[in-house]
């Protein structure tokens, strides 16, 4: 086979997998498996079936997955925006830093006293699976959306504790042990990348919302990618700075993401499909790193089941519930949070940095950090709708909505503001009437409700999850946007 049809068959491979990808969403909406882990599966199982499917090199791997972790990173930021980040700040940041170095130090626990590892092998496993993905939550809950507060803090926390992971993952390898100096250096390194990587990304975010604001282009699509292009520039310079380049596009990410800006429905959905698709990829390439040879040896399979059990039931809620004691939080929300951090790619990204370290026994570490995240979008992931069921979490189902009405304009329409009312928001329930009296002279022109366009009257009632556009002076912004925001965690 020449290298033209070697070539062609990978992008058949490939282009096939990512077909089967998208559709499989409409399966897990009845079986309950996460899309991801049948990603996973499907190219592991590839690389060892076809002979043509080879698997990628180190290099290769780290290179494909930093990029996709910077786009899912980013748009994850632009979902959260600043209101919601406001609204569970303190649960975000707390589980994020102090949650993540808890976890891991729960696992090095774990693997060093029940699985018999030596420290340093199990600190750096113990590391790689700190990190938690909410997409995989929200992946097996499929139409449904988490309201209040827990869906925020999820999302929050992975965002977060990603670059926290990473930091201290690669710290802990450049610094090559545990001792004073080590820890000295560690502490070091990590303080050093989180601020810079938090400082890159307030400013960087600032200077791109003026760049999007300011800076005409002649071609719609082309808004799209400078926002694409500027993520990328701001994780090159926050890296380049010593700083962690992930942290940095999250927050500019968050800065962004509740901003008026020329066609920014049509930059998130663009930003949004990429994630996507850089989930896909990622899942499918380290697929194609899994060896299920040495996954197959007990050894492996023992030990991170010991540990992904240990997470599960032990170590989690420990850590996070620590992290959770001052935060207000229905039992059932808090619950949740405690249930559902479940593993995704950063964790066999970081399995990958150590294999790539050439850490003594790298292929045994990486096949324990695998079985962690198979067990944890398999067992945990599938176990989530009934999960959030049991404790009666609050809900909404989310119809998709192909068709959208609306009006091009030259400049900043600065007198309409849209909002989604929020569960437990301060204006759910409320009359369209009694937000005028609350707010002053506004005037709500749409209300857009899963079945449709409601009516717009003086005693029309608005519901959690009801889409509002309202006209009103641009002073007000802040003041709506409170009032239809999730109450604020303290």
């Amino acid at each position: 086979m020449n290298e033209t049809l070697r070539y062609a068959l990978l992008v058949l491979f490939s282009s096939a997998l990512g077909l089967v990808a998208v559709l499989a969403n409409r399966l897990t909406e009845r079986v309950k498996i996460p899309v991801p882990l049948l990603v996973l599966v499907g190219a592991a199982v590839a690389v060892h079936a076809v002979p043509a499917v080879q698997p990628p090199s180190e290099r290769v791997v780290e290179r494909v997955i930093t990029i996709a972790l910077v786009l899912v990173l980013f748009d994850g930021g632009m979902h959260i925006g600043p209101s919601r980040f406001r609204a569970a700040a303190v649960p975000i940041l707390s589980l994020g830093v102090v949650g993540t170095a808890l976890t891991a130090a729960g696992a090095a626990l774990v693997l060093h006293y029940l699985c018999g590892i030596s420290w340093f092998p199990a600190v750096l496993v113990a590391t790689a699976v700190a990190p938690t993905d909410p997409a995989v939550v929200f992946s097996v809950l499929g139409k449904r959306e988490i309201s209040g507060r827990s869906g925020t803090i999820l999302e929050g926390e992975s965002g977060a504790n990603d670059p926290v992971g990473i930091s201290l993952m690669s710290s802990l390898i450049a610094a090559g042990g545990l001792s004073a100096a080590g820890f000295a250096s560690v502490g070091t390194q990590f303080v050093l990348q989180m601020a810079v990587g938090l400082a890159v990304g307030v400013l960087g975010g600032r200077v791109l919302l003026a760049f999007m604001r300011r800076v005409a282009l002649p071609s719609e699509g082309l808004y799209s990618l400078r926002t694409l292009a500027s993520c990328l520039m701001l994780y090159g310079i926050a890296t380049l700075a010593h700083g962690s380049g992930f942290l940095a596009v999250f927050v500019a990410g968050i800065m962004i993401g509740d901003a008026r800006a020329p066609y920014k429905p049509e930059i998130k959905r663009f930003h949004a499909a990429l994630a996507g698709l850089a989930e896909i990829v990622a899942f499918a390439v380290l697929g194609l790193t899994v060896d299920l040879n040495v996954l197959a040896h007990p050894d492996v399979w023992v030990t991170g089941l010991v540990l992904a059990v240990a997470l599960t039931v032990l170590i989690r809620p420990l850590a996070v519930g620590s992290c959770l004691i001052p935060v207000r939080l229905q039992r059932n929300e808090r619950t949740f949070v405690l249930f559902a951090g479940l593993k995704g790619a950063v964790p066999i990204l970081l399995g990958e940095l150590l294999r790539a370290a050439h850490v003594p026994n790298a292929e045994r570490l990486y096949g324990i950090v695998v079985v962690v995240v198979i067990f944890s979008v398999l067992v945990q992931g599938s176990s989530v709708p009934g999960v959030a069921r049991l404790l009666h979490l609050p809900m909404r189902t989310v119809e998709t909505r192909p068709w959208e009405i609306g009006v091009r304009l030259a400049d900043e329409p600065e007198g309409v503001h849209r909002f989604s009312v929020a569960k437990g928001a301060a204006i759910q329930g409320c009359t369209v009437e009694g937000l005028g009296d609350r707010v002053g002279d506004i005037w709500v022109s749409i209300v857009v409700r899963t079945t449709g366009l409601v009516p717009v009257r003086g005693d029309t009632e608005l519901m959690a999850g009801d889409e509002v556009v309202i006209l009103a002076d641009p002073e007000l912004h802040d003041t709506l946007a409170e009032l239809f925001g999730p109450a604020r965690a303290r």
